[in-house]
């Protein structure tokens, strides 16, 4: 979004022909894999658009084109929203009666941040939280022609719903505040009574499913699906199926290997899938590692913000994601740290089809003080007490449910192996409560209480399976800890690629380069000469920020219009090969 005569309107390559020859139904993917029926209409597109200020009624002189939101160049608006405002959303359309079955529902991928849904000027629903899917099921309110409007506000500077890097006066580490849809919109007609929901839990032989129904729990049958035929069955017996899996094959970065199945209950099927792998930490030759099936395994990752310079919270198709992944894989990484961001399923759903293991973030809330949560920190004061931290109850609770949330909507995905809690003290508060909360909610992954500054230390005990550290303005150097080392964060080295940086002005990283080759020789220096070495203190994780250049952010691999990778693909290859070499060695 242009602000000024120093901002850049920087178009991805896919953005460009977006603009130039529009799709009718941008983004016109099935947006949910786990669940997949054959039933699906995307109300992508063009929607009649309007900005209502103190309450008046919207005055629709503008269209928008969803799901991208309205402060981005690929929405067609392209302009900030008014603090306070409701953004309005109107689209008419018809249903072939060969689409309606028994029930009609309405989903919304996420929509910023609170939301009201009126169908056929009857509410059908409403939904707070930025980052969340909802629906409705909108059956009894539906016409032969049918006028959808969706009402979204944004309390974005009350900082109590979970808002992540948004900020209202945008700068440095801080990017471009979002506001309404941004998230695919679509419908699906089902039967009377449905799945509603598969909560997946799975081991090293097998996967126990437990189906969630709209009505009465039913029975039914799950087929294994091998070599896309259906050669084994499992019954479904009130809701729950254990499906075992002769001679596993275990999911992972170098064998991503999934198991689709086929779910039959009454007069309802879906499609969805599930991959094997375990995830534990072991003493190895006295150092604490991170085990993914069984063996250790060094964690080389990338810091990924995911956001894109023309559509902000979305890239202009879905390809851009796997772009994103491909290039990290192609340059020797296997983890992708998704940095205070909750993505579309479809971006997860890519990792764990491409194979990248993911570190997710939970998305925080709470105010930012920059003496506590990055001055202090810096200088090496950490050991902060967090029980009286950001002790406003509403806000808590958010952050909690948010957490939650969180949880049931993504921990069917096998690439995310490792959840983070909170980041630099950002809204942080009662950690240790958060941790067993956590634990409790998925103990399945690695958990992260405090990546980075304060210390997850509480009544002398350390709740948090990891000893996260960011480190940024001094020389590595790792000492041996009692859990396995993660280096959630390093690096954030600068080189501004002239007509691909967004802020002519303003630059932001942590050591500026002006050369190509000088970046470059600084960031093989940094893996060789601090990064390998750590290994053998106990390193298991390392995540250099950043994949991708954010606004005023140079410090990407790749700019913020994904056109320049500012990296040789050879010499990155040659890095990861020697990380994994050195961390085999060791054990």
């Amino acid at each position: 979004m242009k602000k000024g005569a120093h901002f850049v309107n920087l178009y991805t390559e896919a953005g460009e022909e977006l603009m130039k020859n529009p799709p009718s139904t941008p983004w016109d993917l099935y947006p949910r894999p786990h669940l997949e029926r054959d039933s699906f209409l995307c109300l992508n597109g063009t929607w009649d658009f309007a900005v209502s200020e103190r309450g008046a009624a919207p005055d629709y002189r503008e269209t928008i084109r969803v799901p991208f939101v309205p402060e981005s160049m690929l929405s067609g608006i392209g302009r900030a929203m008014p603090k306070g405002a409701k953004l309005c959303y109107r689209k008419t359309f018809a249903l072939e009666p060969s689409f309606v079955r028994n029930r009609v529902i309405l989903h919304i991928g996420a929509a910023d941040q609170i939301a009201e849904v009126y169908l056929n000027g009857k509410r059908v629903g409403g939904h707070v939280g930025g980052y969340e899917h909802f629906s409705f099921d909108i059956t009894d309110a539906l016409q032969d022609e049918n006028t959808v409007e969706i009402f979204v506000t944004d309390e974005l500077e009350n900082h109590v719903l979970p808002y992540g890097k948004q900020r209202e006066k945008r700068g440095g580490m801080w990017y471009t505040p979002i506001s309404g849809i941004w998230q695919t919109v679509w419908i699906e007609s089902v039967a009377e009574n449905y799945i509603r929901e598969i909560e997946l839990k799975t081991d090293a032989t097998g996967a126990e499913l437990t189906l969630l129904t709209s009505g009465e729990q039913m029975d039914g049958e799950v087929a294994l699906l091998r070599d896309d035929e259906a050669d084994l069955f499992f019954p479904i017996q009130n809701g729950h199926a254990r499906i075992e899996v002769p001679a596993p094959t275990y999911w992972s970065p170098e064998n991503p290997h999934l198991y689709r199945v086929v779910i039959k209950m009454g007069e309802d099927m879906v499609r969805s899938y599930f991959a094997l792998r375990t995830l534990e930490i072991k003493d190895v030759n006295g150092k604490q590692r991170i085990c993914l099936n069984g063996k250790p395994y060094f964690f080389h990752g990338l810091l990924d913000q995911g956001y894109f310079s023309d559509g902000i919270f979305l890239p202009a198709t879905p390809q851009g994601y796997e772009d994103d992944i491909l290039m990290a894989k192609r340059l020797g990484f296997n983890m992708l740290r998704k940095h205070i961001k909750i993505e579309p399923e479809v971006f997860y759903y890519a990792c764990d089809r491409l194979g990248m293991v993911v570190f997710q973030d939970m998305v925080n809330n709470g105010d930012y003080s920059f003496f506590r949560d990055t001055a202090l920190p810096t200088i090496g004061i950490k050991r902060i007490s967090d029980k009286r931290l950001h002790r406003d109850e509403r806000t808590r609770q958010a952050f909690l449910d948010g957490m939650k949330q969180t949880v049931k909507q993504l921990s069917h995905h096998p690439s995310i192996c490792y959840w983070t809690i909170f980041n630099e003290g950002w809204g942080q508060f009662d950690h240790a409560a958060a941790y067993e909360m956590l634990k409790t909610l998925d103990s399945t992954r690695i958990i992260d209480s405090a990546s980075g500054w304060f210390s997850p230390v509480q009544r002398k005990r350390v709740f948090s399976d990891v000893a996260s550290l960011h480190v940024y303005f001094k020389h590595i150097e790792l000492k041996v800890e009692q859990k396995p080392i993660v280096l959630s964060e390093f690096g954030g080295y600068s080189y501004k690629v002239e007509r691909h940086s967004y802020n002519l002005r303003e630059n932001y990283g942590y050591k500026t380069f002006r050369a190509r080759e000088h970046f470059e020789d600084a960031l093989e220096s940094l893996y060789r000469n601090e990064i390998l070495p750590a290994i053998e203190n106990g390193l298991c994780a390392a995540v250099y920020t950043q994949l991708s250049d954010v606004e005023d952010e140079t410090n990407g691999l790749v700019t913020y219009d994904r056109k320049v990778e500012k990296v040789r693909t050879k010499p990155m290859q040659k890095i990861a090969e020697d990380l994994y070499a050195a961390f085999s060695k060791q054990c």
